[in-house]
């Protein structure tokens, strides 16, 4: 650098012209945005105008493709311009997430408006937003349906299903059942050791904290909490800023039991007592379990706890419908736990 130039005068300079680039990349897009939602809404007007010829909504996108193409290039191939349609027909009517849509890039938009269920839609638009989830991000959380998984564990009231925006502060909103862990590579059916299952987790924490959820920062692995006569270790420790308390997690790569559930009470007892801070809220712990019988979450301490939870993990993504067994199973669950499974 010229030695006339200071560092901290190049770098205020640089600032600027880093701001004003991420001010005008996102004017861009949201003109572009804006663009493509007219052209959508004005091949379904047309389509509709024209809605007696037979084939003539697919004609019109071929030749509009054509004229378009030739004049503004490949970006109005016949794919795009169906795109365009679907994200009016999607999103007509709605203005709140054609406003969210605005603030995101056509790569999120495009992967969004494919989701049928519209509370799921809404869910994506704003946590991309608030989360500055990337594309790639994006696309894991749907395939590993993650809006399903936060159900999954947050079933009940009666047999519905709580909005999740509505509800910022409630614990389960953070809390999924089953973890999608697939990438960690690990093979399904192996005898897994739980040293290898968190060192796996420690090699990947930055996705593991996607998995996570919002608000989850790591504090460390293989805590050790001492009484005045024995030390123990809990496998690893997050803080979440949004709850602002701390979560324990202990990993069981086995089938849950009552002894399980009895340390991680102990746990979560003992790090309340010699760790939580004043400003802090009651500490959360979780048991990772490769398994887990209703059975046993329905007479432990596990029933009627709100700091205590049990989550399986995957190590492959689940499928559609083994998510709808996992929300049917938590809805039983808690009709039995409030003496409504038999009426």
């Amino acid at each position: 650098m010229a030695a006339n130039i200071s560092n901290s005068f190049y770098n205020d300079i640089r600032q600027i012209l880093k701001t004003a680039r991420s001010r005008a990349y996102a004017a861009v897009n949201t003109a572009m945005v804006d663009a493509y939602w007219m052209i959508g809404k004005r091949i379904v007007e047309e389509e509709q105008h024209g809605r007696e010829r037979a084939g003539y909504g697919q004609e019109l996108i071929k030749n509009l493709s054509k004229e378009l193409q030739s004049e503004f290039g490949k970006g109005f191939s016949v794919a795009n311009l169906k795109n365009f349609r679907q994200f009016y027909l999607t999103f007509a009517g709605d203005e709140k997430s054609y406003t969210l849509c605005s603030q995101l890039g056509w790569s999120h938009i495009r992967l969004i408006m494919r989701i049928d269920n519209e509370k799921a839609r809404t869910y994506y638009l704003t946590e991309s937003k608030a989360e500055n989830w990337s594309v790639r991000q994006l696309q894991r959380h749907i395939n590993s349906s993650y809006y399903e998984r936060l159900l999954s564990s947050s079933a009940g009231n009666g047999g519905t299903v709580p909005d999740l925006l509505e509800t910022e502060t409630d614990k389960r909103e953070f809390i999924k059942d089953p973890y999608a862990l697939e990438f960690l590579n690990l093979p399904e059916n192996a005898t897994l050791q739980e040293s290898c299952f968190e060192q796996a987790i420690i090699s990947n924490l930055q996705a593991f904290l996607l998995e996570m959820g919002k608000g989850f920062s790591f504090v460390a692995r293989q805590f050790r909490i001492s009484t005045e006569t024995s030390h123990y270790y809990i496998d690893l420790v997050f803080y979440n800023y949004l709850l602002k308390c701390f979560v324990i997690i202990d990993l069981k790569t086995g089938k849950l039991t009552h002894q399980d559930i009895g340390q991680m009470d102990m746990y979560v007892r003992m790090f309340d007592d010699l760790k939580r801070g004043e400003d802090d809220n009651p500490t959360i712990g979780i048991i990772l379990c490769g398994d887990k019988e209703e059975t046993v979450v329905r007479y432990s301490v596990l029933k009627d706890s709100e700091q205590l939870f049990a989550s399986k993990y995957r190590l492959v993504l689940p499928t559609e419908r083994e998510l709808e067994a996992e929300v049917e199973r938590e809805i039983r669950m808690i009709e039995e736990r409030d003496g409504r499974g038999d009426r």
